[in-house]
Formats: C-alpha cells, sequence, structure tokens
C-alpha cells in the first residue's frame, strides 16, 4: 500500500523508461517532489531530461513498467495530454506558449478562450481579474498590452503567472509547475525577478520543478536537486549542501580537473577570415578569427549566445554592428543579406533541417540544384532531368541513401537529409562555411559521414565555424573551441584541453566566470 493521500509527494516517478528505436533514452529514472518545494533537473545535453519531461506532459509514451504519482494518485501512462492541468501539472516552456498579437489578459484567459464563445467571456471582468492576479504577485503588467510589445522577462514572468493560476483553477491540489529552461534569454535582474515568482508561488504552496543547465541558478533557487546522465538517475541532493564543482562532477561523470586526448594542431596559416566587435539581440561585441583549413567550434550553455553567430554573420539575422574581414576585404555585418553573403563564398547550414536549411515538400533534386541553377539553365529553359542528374551525381558522393532525386527531402532520414544539404553547399566551393549543429539528430553512419565532409572541406582550405553542444563533436572535429556566456566568449579550449569532457566542464563554469566579471 502506498502513503496516505495527505502525506504524498506532490510528484513521485518511479522506473520511468523510454526507448528511440534502439537507443535507451530514460532507464528506470525515479523522481520526487515534495510539496512546496522547488527541485532541480540537470544534466548534459542527452541525459534524459527532455524526454523525462515529455513524458509528464503526454508528449512521449513511456516504456511498459513505469509509475507516475501525483499527490499520492495513480497518472494514467501514457500521460493524458489533454489533462495534465486538471492532474495538477503545468508546464512552461522555454518558448513560452504565448500568442504575440493577443493581449496579456487574452492570453491569460486562454484556457477559458479554449472551451468557451468569445462573446461568452466579460472581458472587463477579465482585466479586473488580470489586474488583481498581477498584483497579488507584485507585478506591473498592463492587461491591455499586446504581448509582442512586452519585454523577454515581462513574457516570460506572464507565461509563469499564467500557469500557476490555471493550475489554482484546474487542480484540486496547489500542484506541480514545470520551468524548462526558463532563464537563458534573460538578463540578470530578470532572472531575479523570476525567481521571486518562483518563491511566491512555493509559498501559495506549489512545487516547482526548475530544468536548467546553469548550475549557479540551480544553488540560488532550488532546495533539492536531480541529476540525470546518459538516461540514468545519478543522484538526488540537497542543494545547500552541494557545491557548485560537486554538481558539475554528477553532471559530467568524472572530476573538474581531469583531462584526456589532444586536439587536432591548427593550420598554420593567416586568418581567411575575422570577425571584428560583432553585436546582436543579446550578443557581443564578439570577435574572432578563423584561418585556411582551420575548423573553429563555437559553445556554451543555452541561451549563451554561441548559435547566434554564424546566422548573423551570413545576415540570415539583422546584426547590429561589426565587420568580417574576408580574404582582404572588410564587409559591414549590420547591412549583410544571404545573397551577398553567398556571392563572397559564405555558405550558412542552419540546424532547423526541414524549415530553415531545406524545404521537405520539395524533391531532393530542387534543394541540392538551388545554388547552381543558373550553371545548369539551358538555351530552351531549365530541365529537371538536368537537376536530377545533377543531384544524383553529388548524392552518390555524398553517401545519400537512398540516392532517389526524385523523392521529398523529407521523405529521408534525417541522417540523408543532412548529407544531401551538406552536399548542396560544397558544390560551391565555399570559402567560409557556417553550421549550427551539423549533426543533431542524424544515426551515428551519417554522422560520420558528415564529419568526414567536413574535414575533407578544410583540407580543401575552407574556413569552418561549427555552433553545437555536441561536446564530442565539438573535440574530435576542431581545431579550437571558444566558449560563451551571456553573449561574448569567456573561454578558448585547444591542444591537450581540447576533450569533451574539459568542453562540458568550461560550459558550466562560464557562468560563473561571467559573474566574476561583473
Amino acid at each position: 500500500m502506498g502513503p496516505r493521500v495527505t502525506d504524498a509527494p506532490a510528484l513521485s516517478v518511479t522506473n520511468l523508461s523510454k526507448r528511440f528505436g534502439g537507443a535507451l533514452a530514460l532507464d528506470h529514472v525515479a523522481l520526487e517532489v515534495r510539496r512546496g518545494e522547488v527541485h532541480g533537473l540537470l544534466g548534459s545535453n542527452g541525459s534524459g531530461k527532455s524526454t523525462l519531461i515529455k513524458i509528464l506532459a503526454g508528449f512521449h509514451d513511456p516504456e511498459p513498467g513505469g509509475e507516475v504519482r501525483l499527490y499520492g494518485r495513480k497518472v494514467p501512462l501514457p500521460v493524458p495530454g489533454a489533462r495534465v492541468r486538471e492532474m495538477g501539472l503545468a508546464f512552461v516552456h522555454q518558448h513560452l506558449g504565448l500568442i504575440p498579437s493577443l493581449t496579456v489578459m487574452e492570453n491569460l484567459a486562454l484556457g477559458d478562450l479554449a472551451t468557451t464563445h468569445n462573446w461568452g467571456i466579460s472581458w472587463r471582468a477579465e482585466e479586473a481579474r488580470a489586474a488583481e492576479v498581477f498584483a497579488r504577485y507584485d507585478l506591473a503588467l498592463d492587461p491591455r498590452r499586446e504581448v509582442f510589445t512586452l519585454s523577454p522577462v515581462e513574457q516570460a514572468l506572464l507565461a509563469i503567472v499564467r500557469a500557476v493560476e490555471d493550475l489554482r483553477t484546474a487542480s484540486k491540489e496547489p500542484g506541480v509547475l514545470v520551468l524548462d529552461e526558463p532563464t537563458p534569454f534573460l538578463p540578470r535582474a530578470g532572472v531575479e525577478q523570476l525567481f521571486r515568482l518562483v518563491r511566491a508561488a512555493k509559498d501559495e504552496g506549489a512545487s516547482v520543478i526548475f530544468v536548467s543547465h546553469d548550475v549557479d541558478e540551480v544553488r540560488e533557487i532550488t532546495d533539492r536537486a536531480t541529476i540525470l546522465r546518459d538516461g540514468k538517475l545519478i543522484d538526488t541532493v540537497v542543494t545547500a549542501d552541494t557545491s557548485h564543482d560537486a554538481f558539475v562532477e554528477r553532471i559530467i561523470g568524472r572530476a573538474m580537473t581531469a583531462y584526456g586526448g589532444a586536439g587536432k594542431a591548427r593550420p598554420n596559416a593567416e586568418p581567411l577570415a575575422e570577425v571584428v566587435e560583432l553585436t546582436g539581440p543579446g550578443l557581443g561585441p564578439v570577435s574572432l578569427e578563423v584561418a585556411e583549413g582551420e575548423i573553429l567550434g563555437l559553445t556554451g550553455l543555452i541561451g549563451a549566445g554561441y548559435d547566434a553567430v554564424p546566422a548573423l554573420l551570413y545576415g540570415a539575422r539583422n546584426a547590429t554592428g561589426g565587420r568580417l574581414r574576408l580574404a582582404g576585404q572588410s564587409i559591414r555585418l549590420d547591412t549583410m543579406e544571404p545573397p551577398e553573403a553567398l556571392a563572397r563564398g559564405i555558405v550558412y547550414l542552419p540546424a532547423d533541417r526541414m524549415g530553415a536549411a531545406g524545404v521537405g515538400s520539395l524533391p531532393v533534386s530542387d534543394n541540392i540544384g538551388l545554388p547552381v541553377l543558373e550553371r545548369l539553365r539551358r538555351a530552351a529553359g531549365l530541365f529537371d532531368r538536368d537537376i536530377r542528374q545533377h543531384a544524383g551525381s553529388l548524392g552518390a558522393r555524398a553517401g545519400v541513401k537512398p540516392n532517389a532525386p526524385e523523392l521529398p527531402l523529407s521523405a529521408l532520414s534525417g541522417g540523408n537529409a543532412q548529407k544531401a544539404l551538406l552536399a548542396k553547399w560544397l558544390q560551391v566551393e565555399p570559402r567560409l562555411m557556417l553550421l549550427d549543429e551539423p549533426t543533431q539528430g542524424v544515426d551515428v553512419g551519417a554522422r560520420q559521414d558528415i564529419w568526414d565532409a567536413l574535414d575533407g572541406a578544410a583540407e580543401g582550405g575552407a574556413a569552418i565555424l561549427i555552433g553545437s553542444t555536441d561536446y564530442e563533436q565539438l573535440a574530435q572535429l576542431c581545431h579550437r573551441v571558444l566558449v560563451f556566456a551571456r553573449g561574448r566568449i569567456v573561454e578558448e579550449l585547444t591542444g591537450e584541453r581540447l576533450d569533451k569532457d574539459a568542453i562540458a566542464e568550461a560550459c558550466f563554469r562560464s557562468t560563473t566566470l561571467t559573474a566574476a566579471a561583473e
């Protein structure tokens, strides 16, 4: 017999597992969140944090044999996603789930809007309710403002208040609020404001799961914390009794001072590309250089800013300042646009494979042929067979399987789609390659093919920038790795310090370095 409902923890997870194909992403994990506690959930990328949260939210079905209880009551598995709030769970994910074009009070009332006709809602009453709610949490939010006019901090606070209020109205219990990486894009003052709101929710009886990469923030806001690694439960600790280094050692699985391996020697060449004082939203100023034949890694925790650099250099996002010196020419980055970048020999492969890097509904041949359409144009027009033949030749060289250029890109596996998109850019023989998470979501074989292709491009003289949180990939591919925190470069790793554990350690140490600098 389990504990009495009145004595039971707010959330109890037992023996929870999840497989994706042959990979065990979550391996018999247990978690207990007490009533009225703020509980941290930490781990590196691939540790199982996201999988666990998605199971609790009803996005993933767990393997048989696991159990989830809320306030002592058994939760049906898979979790019925439509009933999570009624059962006592609410989630605030990194992208918040707000509708920018609606007002603050309309976003606050979204739960009611989903079940009520617009004419059944008194907006005067909703405005008064919103004002009362914000006053209770000491928040200066205007219910009539449109959400897109709010600052990132205000939007995060609104999302959390909405989740807490939904729990108050939908559940008989105080509820469990899950904050999934809520702070990475917030300035320090915003983080402190968010923490005040978390403490207020705790004071009202709610339990909070705080999912984060930031060890210092976890130590500041949580009572206890659970660490996952490689899909397994490593430890649950009392936060006040656990040092920063002890957390990091549990996260990466070894003492912080232990290093192994050696990075590749940097090419003995002059810089091919030099970035000078690059600035953008939440970034900079950042200056760096990369030599001909060099692969330079950029990394950091979520929200550190490293992933903005490739997009800003290509003009896919708007830089606010800075210059790029490329092959003897100085280029303004605040006016850079993708056509100019491509004309100068710069290519960019975004992380969003089907949304930004390629067009999933179009044939593989169209995706590969896009940069060289003019070369394939005939006097009488452009023939599909020419594009297909060209794409088939490149696909065979890149190891795309099946090598069927007429198939839509979305029909390929993640790894084969990425190989096709990489082949698209390698055919133009770029000077500077900018890549964001190039092996994310690909299988081991495709991953090696992509590494080989990038190594070959570097040997051919290209300068390559890779933004990634795959520490093993960075350690094996890169000549140097730059670690970012809060929009700036805080550390450079080379030589013997360039292995996956040293990179992970530097990323988790980075928040301490920037805090000391400030």
